[in-house]
């Protein structure tokens, strides 16, 4: 969906609200492509936050490696998914970027320099808006690297169990029994996906980013997406 957007997108303060718009006016079943890709990283979270769930209650952490690798996956999904949420240049894209980009600013000696050096200026402007987009094309590929790296960890240790006791000679092959299981699990994660798409695709949505960016005017309530919600309590 991120590829077909693309193509269409235009990564300009001045037009990218529009080229938004235009996808879901104008081009054929963008309306569809586009509410897919933005409710797909609400069930993709739901799916992490569910796997983490799982890694803590049967002790995962214990295995250092897979776990750390696990936790770099989660920051550099959650900042694929920050720099995503900025792209349609709405109110709350353009604000959260300002309040997120700015906590830098705490870091002492280079926190300002460090700021500006990500934002392309003194501001959240054009250049902020272009290597946001250009981050949120390449770093699915590294979460696909680092995919493979805690697949790799993964497979030294073994998956845990509700037993706790890694046995080879309670292992069955993955192929039928886990393939028939994985393949139920997506279709079903697909069918909420679609049914919010056509049936409540703004359900997730901040009214606000149907307002496009104003540098002006303040929302009164900035806050992220659900998703974020936990890092924002923390905040």
């Amino acid at each position: 969906t991120g590829l077909l957007l693309a193509m269409h997108y235009t990564a300009d303060t001045n037009l990218a609200f529009s080229s938004v718009a235009h996808m879901c006016r104008d081009v054929q079943f963008g309306w569809l492509i586009r509410n897919l890709h933005a409710n797909g990283a609400s069930f993709f979270f739901i799916c992490i936050y569910l796997h983490i769930g799982r890694g803590i209650y049967y002790g995962s952490y214990l295995n250092k490696e897979t776990w750390n690798v696990g936790v770099i996956l989660l920051l550099t999904l959650m900042a694929t998914a920050f720099v995503g949420y900025v792209l349609p240049w709405g109110q709350m894209s353009f604000w959260g970027a300002t309040v997120i980009t700015n906590l830098f600013s705490a870091i002492p000696y280079i926190g300002q320099t460090l700021v500006e050096w990500a934002w392309g200026g003194f501001s959240v402007d054009n250049p902020t808006l272009t290597r946001f987009f250009a981050l949120h094309f390449l770093l699915p590929f590294v979460i696909v690297g680092l995919t493979l790296v805690h697949l790799t960890f993964l497979h030294e240790t073994g998956s845990n169990n509700p037993m706790g006791i890694p046995s080879d000679c309670d292992k069955i092959p993955f192929h039928p029994y886990y393939t028939i299981k994985d393949i139920l699990g997506f279709v079903l994660m697909l069918s909420l996906l679609a049914s919010l798409a056509l049936f409540s695709p703004n359900l997730l949505s901040d009214p606000e980013n149907f307002t496009p960016a104003n540098p002006l005017t303040t929302p009164p309530h900035i806050k992220p997406e659900w998703y974020f919600l936990f890092a924002y309590a923390i905040l």
